[in-house]
């Protein structure tokens, strides 16, 4: 029983095992004495054991990939990019990015002739403005045609990133790195130009991405249809045997082919599929063996056509083929149309059939096939979208809901009556507000086109479609024709042109919104970290600064300050529950002021170059006193003790939104560990301020909780996808201009975020680098990229240059020699190019005396050390005399990293505004408080001859007597009428931003005025006279009933109202 057991336990460092095992021998232990192996046994235990664990670790090893998803759930799996299409994309030595996107649109086609006709079809979409990134703005553009080619050679077929293109293939691609926006104008002369270049976001180059996707799509849906189409044609055609319709099929196929080749965008290639899905139904065909039979969905032009009612469809004259031919090509010679000499009653006699018993009803059915094939004939859709898009106008007017509820300051206000505006002026986001009024039952709103126009697109069709023949037959076709007209317009066309009108607007909308959202993003990462004044700055020292964070609190928490080194590090954290206190009671006032003294000591100890405070409530701006008073007294009773960069001590506000997230974020668990909220908090505030690119990256991880973060009041209108695009856009263009320190990042482990942006890097490759970075510590050149480190050749070629390699982080102090050109933007495949220019310059200063080889070694260092060598070469006289004028703009930025190496382009840090302070504070935007608007107020105190109230939002209100009533004169004290908690309805008169401090009115005259908020209006925007009388006859009629009620009556007392019975 005992040998069962042992078997049944048989797992490695099972207890019963070992026992067993002990007392075995070794097979393999010849002329070795039994008490020599029992006492080794003893000390190392029993080596059968141990290689018995070995071979299962092997065999473990082997199994371990198979097992991964076995032992986490696919979720974790994906979030720490550990799956099987995780490491794919990892080890496939293509930018990441690029591989994701090939994913869905498949390989690009890398031939010259299909590159030359998909810049063709993106030079015309970005010159007609279909590419409603640039605005108005696009007319300024001058995009050259041939730059699209090089640019879809560098993507498709050389795999580089736009952000390599941008920097470094600059030659061949020009007229694509223009700014579409107003504000930024490239220095034309370089030459004497000493400006600091301005980081720049590409909007040209990632346009072009964008529509090269959309063509790879088409491209790919195009296909995909056209080997369907042939499919289901050989199908039908099996079915059919009347010679005469399989003509006509074969001639409709071959039309269908032809308008699929020659489709241009979605939206045609959508009617090319109607057409076919019109005459070649899905379905129709019978089930395959051993499947079940689905009911089956007929169409009326289906019903009509097994009746056999086309052969009455073709007689009524021109097909739809040829009335769009007619139509678009208005010159195409046509043979005149003939007329049937039978009317058309005696005609349809010949068909009808138990589904059409009378000839009305035959022509009915036949009428409804010519129509439906001329609704979804593309050409003719072509030409009637091109009037309907140039033409049509819409119009909105409130609902009886809408008129109540959209007042002046409701989101809806702007776009209530909408007269006549035309689809090419609806240019910002307001569509998506009309839709959304629109879902919500408060707007109606109707599309339509001009009279004039209407009447002129009829007559047309007319002219094409009719015969010009007299006889009475002849007349009796025509008026079936003009049905046929008329059913295909208003039943089938512009119901339909109406649905792709609201799409594009939509669309158009959204792209707006989108390129603001961009902006905002924009505004906020291309701003460099708070620079140190020039008195802080040591020789040697940091540039970035120490920060002092704080963060108030209620009491619990506490109010939180937070020391950040200028590595974005804590070095310490202290709680002061009581440094906030407003309380005249003695205990109070005594924590207060220890908590000063210990707030004085935190900062004397850690010597801060600034201090930053979430801006959250009214009580920061106390905070803030407070600290100054500290900062006041730290420098007047220890003057020896506090360094000379304390005397200028700036306090500036910091926005929470941020930090908050980051606060909540699993990123902020993994990097302080068992730390609480609110030092997490202050941490992300310090650290935006030393680095608000790296901490916006942080939150772009697996969670996306960047998505969280409140860019622009509108942003409910996008997806979350489309946020993060563009997101990833913008963090991109800026993470390559400004370049990452490695050997920093891999001491201070948060610096990493921004390096899955780097260009050719993804977020996997990012994870997989970052982690062989951290395991080694340090790196000394740019080559132990692609081989210590593992990144494939394309990819180091994208990435490399905008990776710094200096001694900073744990490579501060070492010996190793470091290529000075690691520390530039200067690309290595550029490298023989840099020495050579600054060994000739070199050379000119020292006029040739110096040695050969020194002198190479030195050129160098020799003019970093001295820029006003580089900045007097006359660089256009020197690419002359070398034939290296082709090469003109990646000279111009060599010439730049010599003399400073990845100098920061992004716009300096500037403190807060008096108004981004007030809003900050406030909570409020400048739509959520303005003058004019309706605010809720509760009174605090009544003193005299005004009342002091407090907004929800924490700000103070003022009502003085005469704002309280419109008889005013006649109250004698304001606290016979107002009395402590009285909530009351108020508008904004006015509001002084520097003491926090809102004037409010509240008279019955003010309240009732309607149009006090004056918005800017839209050109379209007419209120209908009728909706402005009723409302006032409306509000004249209340008036006079009020008179007809009031009745004057003598009480005081506090809680009188004097209201009918009825109220």
């Amino acid at each position: 029983m005992a040998d069962f057991i042992v078997e049944e336990d048989d797992v490695p460092g099972a207890s019963v095992r070992r026992k067993k095992m002990k007392n075995k021998k070794s097979r393999h232990a010849f002329d070795v004495s039994s008490s020599a192996l029992k006492e080794a046994q003893d000390i190392f235990g029993d080596v059968d054991e141990l290689l018995q664990l070995r071979k299962q670790g092997l065999d473990y090893s082997d199994q371990k990939e198979r097992r991964l998803e076995d032992q986490f759930e696919p979720t974790v799996l994906s979030e720490k990019y550990m799956t099987v299409k995780d490491d794919e994309i990892r080890t496939i030595d293509l930018p990441e990015r690029m591989q994701i996107s090939e994913e869905s649109t498949g390989s690009p086609p890398m031939d010259e002739e299909s590159i030359i006709e998909e810049s063709n079809w993106m030079h015309k979409q970005l010159t007609s403005g279909a590419v409603p990134l640039f605005g108005k703005e696009r007319m300024d553009l001058s995009i050259n045609k041939d730059d699209i080619m090089r640019f879809l050679d560098l993507t498709h077929v050389q795999k580089l990133d736009i952000p390599f293109i941008a920097m470094y293939r600059k030659e061949q691609c020009l007229s694509l790195l223009q700014d579409p926006g107003p504000h930024e104008v490239d220095d034309v002369d370089q030459e004497k130009s000493d400006k600091k270049p301005t980081i720049k976001w590409h909007k040209v180059l990632w346009a072009i991405q964008d529509l090269d996707r959309k063509w790879l799509l088409l491209q790919k849906r195009k296909s995909g249809l056209q080997s369907h189409y042939s499919k289901r044609f050989e199908e039908e055609s099996r079915r059919i045997y009347d010679e005469t319709r399989l003509n006509l099929n074969q001639q409709l196929f071959e039309s269908i082919l032809k308008d699929l080749k020659d489709a241009e965008s979605e939206r045609e290639v959508d009617d090319v599929d109607a057409k076919f899905n019109l005459h070649f139904p899905p379905g129709e065909v019978g089930a395959d063996e051993g499947q079940y039979k689905r009911p089956k969905r007929r169409s009326q032009y289906s019903i009509c056509y097994k009746a056999g009612l086309w052969e009455v469809a073709s007689k009524f004259g021109y097909s739809a083929q040829q009335l769009g031919s007619q139509l678009s090509l208005e010159k195409l010679p046509v043979d005149e149309l003939e007329d049937p000499k039978e009317i058309p009653e005696e005609m349809a006699s010949n068909f009808t059939c138990a589904m059409f018993e009378t000839p009305q009803s035959v022509l009915k059915g036949a009428r409804h096939m010519a129509a439906l094939e001329i609704s979804c004939e593309p050409s003719v859709k072509k030409y009637v979208r091109n009037i309907y898009m140039e033409n049509a106008v819409v119009s909105t007017s409130p609902t009886s809901d809408g008129k109540i509820a959209i007042d002046s300051f409701h989101q809806f206000a702007g776009v209530k009556w909408l007269r006549e505006k035309p689809l090419s002026k609806f240019e910002d986001a307001q569509w998506l507000l009309i839709q959304k009024a629109e879902e919500e039952k408060l707007l109606q709103v109707t599309f339509k086109l001009p009279e004039k126009i209407m009447d002129d697109l009829i007559k047309e069709c007319n002219e094409r479609y009719l015969s010009n023949g007299v006889s009475k037959s002849a007349q009796q076709w025509n008026e079936q024709r003009k049905q046929i007209l008329n059913d295909a317009l208003f039943g089938f066309l512009l119901p339909s042109m109406e649905k792709e009108a609201r799409s594009l607007l939509a669309s158009g909308a959204k792209n707006w919104l989108l390129l603001e959202y961009g902006k905002d993003l924009w505004n906020k990462v291309s701003v460099g970290p708070y620079q140190k004044k020039e008195n802080d700055i040591n020789s040697e020292e940091e540039a970035a600064p120490r920060v002092m964070a704080c963060c108030w609190g209620p009491g619990k928490p506490a109010t939180t300050f937070v020391m950040l080194d200028s590595s974005g590090e804590v070095l310490d954290v202290l709680y002061t529950g009581s440094l906030t206190l407003r309380s005249q009671n003695v205990n109070d006032q005594q924590r207060k002021k220890n908590d000063q003294q210990r707030v004085l000591k935190f900062m004397t100890d850690h010597q801060p170059h600034v201090v930053v405070l979430g801006a959250v409530n009214l009580s920061c701006t106390r905070l803030k006193d407070d600290i100054y008073e500290i900062i006041f007294k730290m420098v007047e009773e220890n003057p020896r003790d506090v360094g000379h960069e304390m005397d200028e001590l700036s306090i500036v506000y910091g926005d929470e939104s941020l930090p908050r997230l980051y606060e909540n974020s699993r990123i902020s668990a993994d990097q302080l560990p068992g730390t609480s909220g609110i030092v997490k908090r202050a941490v992300a505030l310090g650290r935006y301020l030393q680095n608000p690119l790296a901490m916006v990256a942080t939150l772009c991880g697996p969670e996306k909780e960047i998505l969280s973060w409140k860019l622009n009041p509108m942003e409910n209108f996008l997806t979350a996808d489309e946020k993060y695009s563009m997101i990833e856009q913008v963090l991109v263009d800026v993470a390559n201009q400004v370049g990452l320190d490695v050997n920093l990042a891999a001491s201070h482990e948060w610096l990493f975020a921004p390096l899955q942006f780097i260009s050719g890097i993804g977020s996997r490759k990012a994870a997989s680098l970052q982690r062989s970075l951290v395991r080694v510590g340090t790196i000394f050149s740019r080559k132990d990229f692609l081989q210590a480190h593992g990144l494939g050749k394309k990819v180091f070629v994208n990435a490399v240059a905008f990776l710094r390699v200096r001694r900073s982080g744990l490579a501060a102090n070492s010996s190793q020699f470091i290529d000075l050109l690691d520390d530039t933007r200067i690309h290595p495949e550029s490298y023989l190019v840099a020495q050579e220019l600054a060994k000739d310059v070199y050379d000119e200063d020292f006029k040739g005396d110096n040695d050969e080889d020194d002198a190479l070694e030195m050129a160098i260092e020799h003019v970093r050390d001295r820029p006003s060598l580089l900045k007097s070469l006359r660089l256009d006289n020197y690419l002359e005399s070398k034939k290296r004028g082709n090469k003109r703009e990646t000279f111009f930025d060599i010439r730049r990293e010599l003399i400073q190496g990845f100098q920061d382009w992004r716009k300096p840090y500037k403190e807060p505004s008096q108004d981004e302070e007030f809003y900050m504070i406030s909570g409020e935007t400048e739509d959520t408080l303005a003058e004019g608007r309706v605010v809720q107020a509760t009174v605090r105190r009544v003193q005299g001859g005004r009342a002091i109230c407090a907004l929800e939002s924490g700000l103070t209100g003022m009502i003085m007597k005469e704002d309280y009533a419109d008889d005013s004169r006649d109250i004698v004290e304001l606290s016979d009428r107002l009395h402590e908690g009285d909530i009351l309805t108020c508008k904004i008169k006015s509001i002084q931003k520097n003491r926090y401090q809102v004037f409010l009115v509240c008279k019955d005259s003010e309240m009732r005025s309607r149009h006090q908020h004056v918005q800017n209006l839209d050109p379209y925007y007419h209120e209908e006279r009728s909706s402005i009388q009723s409302d006032q006859e409306k509000a004249r009629k209340e008036r006079e009933m009020a008179k007809k009620h009031f009745k004057p009556r003598m009480i005081v007392h506090p809680r009188f109202q004097n209201i009918t019975a009825d109220e």
